[in-house]
């Protein structure tokens, strides 16, 4: 089973996970200053993106641009990679492509940990693809126990690229986040995943 396959109830039995779906995750995280480049091509590329309709599209137009702009937040101190196999447990099916990993390392040409963070994007469905962003989540805290880096939490999002749902994973328990955000705060978007990279870090 790749991580695709995975639905939200599959997940929690396979995983004996505890979800939690009460808390505003980040209530203190304040918006950042986006890049005029970055407006630009949101206001150019977003619109275009939703009239292709398609996840590749959403993917490429409105998720990739977001994640280039935080690495230059960060001054290019993680590594973000795009649609790449992430095959960690064969035995518990945690293997697949996912579509955007952020890690920690300055790494670029090879995924090192520790993984900090997965991006999912999905072309409507925010709530459908919180079992697939989940396993890759689950996928992530594997990688960095075996490379030696262990972290907590692992965070997580599901994207249409218009609207954004963040996960984190501590232990057995996964928080989703009671809020949603939308395109029209990528200040707080971006504030959000500054955060998850910091926390990780200290």
């Amino acid at each position: 089973m790749a991580y695709n396959k995975f639905t939200l109830d599959q997940v929690k039995e396979q995983f004996n996970l505890i979800t939690d779906s009460t808390l505003n995750l980040f209530p203190e995280v304040n918006a950042v200053e986006v890049s005029s480049f970055l407006s630009k091509i949101l206001e150019q590329f977003a619109p275009l993106a939703l009239a292709i309709n398609t996840e590749k599209a959403r993917s490429e137009l409105i998720v990739a641009p977001m994640l280039v702009e935080l690495r230059s937040l960060l001054h290019n101190k993680i590594s973000f990679f795009s649609g790449i196999t992430f095959n960690v447990d064969t035995k518990e099916k945690l293997t697949g492509v996912c579509d955007f990993i952020i890690s920690c390392s300055t790494e670029q040409y090879v995924l090192t940990a520790p993984v900090v963070s997965i991006v999912e994007a999905k072309n409507d469905n925010i709530i459908n693809g919180l079992g697939q962003c989940i396993a890759t989540m689950l996928a992530a805290q594997r990688f960095n126990e075996k490379k030696h880096h262990p972290i907590t939490p692992i965070f997580g999002a599901v994207t249409s690229g218009t609207e954004w749902k963040f996960l984190q994973l501590e232990g057995q328990t996964v928080y989703i986040d009671l809020a949603e955000y939308y395109l029209h705060q990528p200040g707080k978007i971006l504030a959000i995943l500054m955060h998850m990279v910091t926390k990780a870090t200290l």
